[in-house]
C-alpha cells in the first residue's frame, strides 16, 4: 500500500478499475452502480489494496446483511429529553430522537441501563433534544453515569455533547464518559437558516478543542448535505477537524426522513460525495476515517457505501449489500465488528476476519448468531 502522502491522483483510469469490480459483485451489477456513480472520484484500487476496512454493526436500527455473521452489538440510544428538542432542526425536527429509549430523570437512566446491561448491552449512546443554545442538560445526569460507570467498568459509555463549556467537559469526563461525538458545522448559514441557532462557528471549534484536551476519546462527525442537501460548511469543518485531531473522524450524510416538504433535502450527488470523500482522506491521511450509520436509503446508500471503499476509509456501519465483498475484490482486509464504528475497538482480534471466499459461500449457507465481546477502549496518546 502507497504511503499515505504519495496517493497518486484520480482519474478515468481508477474509474475503469472501480467499474470493472463493481461488475464483479453481482449485487452492485445487478444495481448497474457503475452507472450511477460516472465519473465521481475515487482513489485508483492500488492507493487502498491493503489498507484494512472495519464494518460494524450495532443495532441502532434493524440491519440484515447476507454477507455479515448474525452477531450484532445490543447498543441502544438514549435520549434524557425523550422525543423533545428546543431547536427543531430543518433535517430532524426532533425526529432522531423518537425512536430512542427515554430516559429523562436521573434513577431511570440508572433503572434502564442496567436492565439493558442484564440484556447484554455492550453499550449506549447518550444524547437529548438541544436548548435553543444546542445545549443538552446533561448536569443532573453526570453523578448517576459515574455511579454505572463504577458499576459496570466494561460497559462503554458515548455521548453526544453538543456545544459545551470548560466545566461542562470536566463533568463529562469525571463521569467516566468513553466517547465524546460532537456535530462540527462550519457554515454561519447552516446555523441559522438549518438550525434555527445563535451561535457561531467559532464555538463549535471551541467545543472541538476543550473535548480534545480532555481525557474522553474525540470522535466528532460531519454531515454531509446538512444544507438541504448541498455542501457549505463541510469544508470548513473538515479543517476545523484537522487543526485539532481527534482520535477519530465520522462522516454521515443527511437523511430527508424528518424534512418539512416545503424545504425538502435533495441527496448529493457521487460526484459531490466522492469528491468530498477523496479529499477527507488526503486531508486526514493517518486519522481513521469512518462513515457512520446515517445515510440516505436505496442506490443512492450502495453508492455512498462504495465511495467510502473506494476512499479507503478505514471503518464503515451497516454497510449495503455487495459492499463488503467489494472491499475484500479491491484487495482491502476485512473485519466485521459488533460494535459502533465510534468505539475504536483497538484489539487485533477483536471481531470476526472474512476473506472473498468465506462471503461468496456465507449467501448460499448464512452463518448462526454468534457472540463476539470486545473491551473498552483506551485514550490514544494523540500525534
Amino acid at each position: 500500500m502507497p504511503a499515505p502522502h504519495s496517493i497518486p491522483d484520480h482519474g478515468p483510469a481508477a474509474a475503469r478499475e472501480w467499474d470493472r469490480l463493481l461488475g464483479e459483485v453481482e449485487t452492485l451489477a445487478e444495481l448497474d452502480l457503475a452507472g450511477y456513480l460516472g465519473a465521481a472520484p475515487r482513489l485508483p484500487p492500488e492507493a487502498v489494496r491493503g489498507r484494512p476496512v472495519s464494518f460494524h454493526t450495532p443495532d441502532f436500527r434493524h440491519y440484515e446483511s447476507e454477507e455479515l455473521p448474525a452477531a450484532r452489538a445490543h447498543w441502544p440510544a438514549l435520549s434524557i429529553t425523550g422525543p423533545d428538542c428546543r431547536l427543531q432542526c430543518d433535517h430532524c425536527k426532533g425526529g432522531v430522537l423518537a425512536n430512542m429509549i427515554p430516559v429523562t430523570t436521573p434513577a431511570l437512566l440508572r433503572q434502564r441501563v442496567r436492565q439493558l446491561v442484564e440484556e447484554g448491552a455492550a453499550g449506549f449512546l447518550l444524547t437529548g433534544g438541544s436548548s435553543l443554545q444546542n445545549e443538552v442538560p446533561y448536569a443532573p445526569f453526570w453523578p448517576v453515569l459515574a455511579e454505572l460507570r463504577r458499576e459496570f467498568p466494561h460497559l462503554r459509555m458515548a455521548c453526544h455533547t453538543a456545544l459545551m463549556d470548560e466545566d461542562s467537559v470536566a463533568c463529562m469526563a469525571q463521569a467516566g464518559i468513553d466517547i465524546a461525538m460532537l456535530d462540527v458545522i462550519g457554515a454561519r448559514d447552516t446555523l441559522r437558516q438549518v438550525y434555527h441557532l445563535r451561535r457561531e462557528v467559532a464555538d463549535f471549534e471551541e467545543t472541538l478543542a476543550l473535548l480534545v484536551a480532555s481525557p474522553v476519546r474525540v470522535v466528532p462527525h460531519i454531515v454531509l448535505g446538512l444544507h438541504y442537501g448541498y455542501l457549505l460548511g463541510e469544508w470548513q469543518a473538515l479543517e476545523m477537524v484537522a487543526r485539532w485531531r481527534p482520535d477519530a473522524l465520522v462522516l454521515v450524510v443527511a437523511m430527508p426522513f424528518f424534512a418539512h416538504p416545503r424545504r425538502p433535502f435533495r441527496i448529493p450527488a457521487p460526484a459531490i460525495v466522492g469528491r468530498f470523500f477523496c479529499h477527507a482522506r488526503r486531508r486526514l491521511p493517518d486519522l481513521p476515517l469512518l462513515l457512520g450509520c446515517a445515510r440516505p436509503p436505496g442506490l443512492a446508500r450502495h453508492a455512498i457505501d462504495a465511495l467510502a471503499v473506494m476512499a479507503g476509509f478505514d471503518g464503515l456501519a451497516q454497510p449495503a449489500a455487495g459492499i463488503v465483498e467489494l472491499a475484500a475484490r479491491a484487495g482491502r482486509p476485512v473485519r466485521v465488528v459488533p460494535a459502533c464504528c465510534s468505539t475504536l475497538v483497538p484489539e487485533a482480534d477483536a471481531g470476526e476476519v472474512l476473506d472473498l471466499a468465506t462471503l461468496l459461500a456465507r449467501r448460499a449457507d448464512p452463518p448462526r448468531a454468534a457472540s463476539v465481546r470486545v473491551a473498552p477502549p483506551a485514550k490514544a496518546a494523540r500525534p
